[in-house]
């Protein structure tokens, strides 16, 4: 099932531009290498023809234009105020908006980051016409789930 980012009902008919999914198939639990993660989502972006063709951008440039140029400054206060992540500066080599690349694959980027209450990963994945992002997050301490809310 899908759901209509704009309208949180499930979509029907047309796609919608983002669409989150609320079971993430098994290709994309893979990409983590987190055990038993207490949280994940995955929300996909439909590319228009000219962001999917040939010239298209690697998963890292995906994984900057998302979390650097979309996310901004609103993403780093959600990361390090809320929930405490130590990111790396910006910009540094081995790092996209602070969280350190942990892995990479021809279509996929795994970036990690860690706090005292949780360890979370993020990964960007680019095919067939859409761009998707995973979150994973493993609490290390019964306070991170508190913070961060129901899963």
């Amino acid at each position: 099932m899908t759901v209509d980012s704009e309208t949180g009902r499930e979509a029907a008919g047309a796609t919608p531009p983002v669409r989150q999914h609320l079971v993430l198939p098994d290709a994309v639990r893979r990409l983590s290498t987190l055990a038993e993660p207490d949280y994940a989502d995955l929300f996909t972006l439909t590319l228009t023809d000219a962001a999917a063709g040939p010239a298209a951008r690697s998963p890292e440039q995906w994984a900057c234009a998302v979390l650097e140029d979309a996310a901004g400054w609103q993403g780093q206060f959600v990361w390090r105020g809320v929930l405490g992540l130590r990111l790396q500066g910006r910009p540094t080599p081995g790092c996209v908006a602070g969280w350190e690349i942990d892995g990479r694959g021809d279509d996929w980027i795994r970036l990690e980051a860690h706090s005292r209450m949780l360890t979370g990963q993020l990964v960007l994945r680019v095919d067939a016409g859409q761009a998707s992002l995973s979150t994973f997050i493993r609490y290390r301490k019964p306070s991170g789930a508190r913070a961060c809310g129901p899963a």
